[in-house]
């Protein structure tokens, strides 16, 4: 009988024990579903705030309005021209001063001195022929925050130059599955083809939108009476409204750009961020057919043509005695493109054209044999029937959609952004209230 009460005993204690497991199971598996349901983006936003175009500044007042909805790893300034990471920090001081009012809608927005602490210099200078050049402080934050112990994505909005995440899959190329990246192209492929070329030539599985128009739409189209204008809605909703909407009011007359803001947009209302062929404030966006790039071996004509957007690149064959030290340039509009030499008996150059039009090319070297030469190229839009063709080589590469349903002007894709004019902008000025004391 003494045997049998401590076995009896024995089991009272098992069966107690069973329940206690089950039971803390359960609770922690509910406390992970309930921080999965409220778990945010993990985002980085690389920018050239104070470089070529000052909407970048306006993009990151709106930016700084959202920040309480996601989990900000880093601010990298990638800067064309004199565009620095203290053009960031003027944005957070600004932010700083409006953060007391903000805080009482919302004590998720992040505090000031830990938006400076992940605020990093990228890349200063273009990466050169070979799409890369040697680590900065911006793409080893990225390396750093992507190899992270964090199941979900990182998501890296790209406004301006393209360097410091080519930088970050050059040095670290594991990072790859964990990056997701809607990138501003158009205008900054322009100015940054050799990184852009050499990330679509080595990394054809990265997860990436290339949005080169459709960004536009934030800005062409749409809704644009009134109030709902480009001058009329900041006149109306961002004048007065705070620290941050006074500062706002100081870029572009006060007249809304903003071309960047459609990569966080996509972000704040996406029905499923892994699928961009779904209607969204940032843009619907198309499977990518073969990366274009077009490979002249003399100077192109009028005749030649190639898409907007595409990637050309001149190879021009050297016979003569060069200089110790050879330069060329090629001039087309804004632009000074230097000549590479590869040692392979040719000079190289590389251009992006941003719109559909002709395009003119005049060289100035030290060469004889290339100095005045000039050219020309015509650049199309896309046809439509692109969009039925997607490339198989870039399973994760999503682009505009070319078809003319959803152009505004020559800008493809764009109506896929605008159509959201009164919604996205609505949503603006109710975020802009909360920079004014209750």
């Amino acid at each position: 009988m003494q045997v049998n009460k401590k076995l009896f005993t024995l089991c009272i204690l098992f069966l107690t024990c069973i329940f206690l497991l089950n039971s803390c199971t359960t609770q922690q598996g509910n406390k992970n579903k309930s921080e999965h349901a409220e778990s945010k983006y993990r985002v980085i936003v690389s920018t050239d705030i104070g470089g070529t175009d000052p909407d970048d500044f306006q993009s990151m007042v709106h930016l700084f309005l959202y920040a309480d909805t996601l989990e900000m790893e880093g601010l990298i300034s990638s800067p064309f021209g004199p565009g620095r990471k203290e053009h960031i920090l003027q944005v957070i001081d600004q932010y700083e001063k409006d953060y007391p009012n903000l805080n009482t809608y919302s004590e998720k927005y992040p505090a000031p001195d830990s938006l400076r602490s992940i605020t990093k210099q990228g890349a200063i200078d273009v990466a050169g022929y070979a799409g890369f050049d040697k680590p900065t402080e911006g793409s080893e934050w990225i390396v750093k925050c992507a190899r992270k112990e964090d199941s979900r994505p990182l998501y890296i909005l790209i406004w301006g130059g393209i360097e410091d995440l080519a930088q970050a899959l050059h040095d670290a190329p594991d990072i790859l599955p964990k990056l997701r990246v809607y990138y501003i192209g158009g205008p900054n492929k322009k100015w940054t083809p050799d990184a852009y070329q050499y990330i679509a030539y080595n990394f054809p599985e990265l997860w990436i939108i290339e949005s080169n128009a459709t960004y536009r739409g934030w800005f062409t189209g749409g809704n644009q009476e009134g109030e709902w204008s480009n001058e009329g809605f900041p006149e109306k909703y961002i004048k007065d409204k705070g620290v941050l909407g006074t500062f706002f009011m100081t870029q572009l007359g006060g007249s809304i750009k903003m071309g960047d803001t459609p990569s966080l947009a996509w972000l704040l209302n996406s029905p499923n961020p892994e699928d961009p062929t779904l209607p969204n404030w940032g843009g619907q966006y198309v499977k990518a057919w073969e990366r274009p790039y077009y490979l002249f071996d003399k100077l192109p004509s009028k005749s030649d043509s190639i898409q907007e957007f595409s990637i050309l690149e001149i190879a021009l064959s050297l016979k003569e005695n060069l200089p110790e030290k050879p330069e060329a340039r090629l001039l087309v509009e804004n632009q000074a493109l230097p000549g590479y030499f590869l040692g392979d008996g040719n000079v190289r150059f590389r251009f992006s054209p941003k719109s559909a039009k002709t395009f003119e090319f005049k060289i100035e070297s030290n060469i004889n044999s290339l100095n005045g030469k000039t050219g020309s190229i015509t650049a199309y839009i896309p046809p439509a029937e692109l969009a039925d063709h997607p490339s198989s080589k870039y399973p994760n590469w999503w682009t505009d959609n070319p078809n003319p349903e959803f152009a505004e002007g020559e800008h493809i894709g764009a109506k896929t952004v605008s159509r959201w004019r009164e919604e996205f902008l609505k949503d603006f000025a109710n975020r802009m209230e909360r920079c004014v004391s209750k």
